[in-house]
């Protein structure tokens, strides 16, 4: 079986805070914010991500006269990308590593 995609920490950083998430209310300037990775680093990440078909995301549906805003753009994590972010956390942190909670 090959191996799976190789994922980066900042990457790692992101789908964390998608694993997190029930509400599936995250979007670029959440994101950001909750990972301190800038724009420049951010998008392009959320780009691989969907192309490895790890997230995916779906536009908000809002009129924005009426918002006062552009629509957001909604990411969640696919099947895969939950089953790549257990893989990579379990390979960074063991089970019975001391001090790492588990989900």
């Amino acid at each position: 079986m090959p191996p799976g995609p190789q994922i980066n920490m900042n990457a790692m950083k992101v789908m964390a805070v998608l694993y997190s998430d029930t509400t599936g209310q995250q979007y670029g300037l959440s994101l950001s914010r909750a990972t301190g990775i800038g724009n420049g680093t951010l998008y392009p990440i959320l780009d691989k991500l969907e192309d490895l078909k790890l997230i995916q995301a779906c536009w908000e549906e809002i009129n924005p006269r009426v918002a006062g805003r552009r629509p957001r753009r909604f990411y969640t994590l696919t099947g895969e990308g939950i089953r790549t972010f257990e893989a990579a956390r379990a390979a960074l942190f063991p089970p019975g590593l001391a001090g790492v909670a588990r989900a």
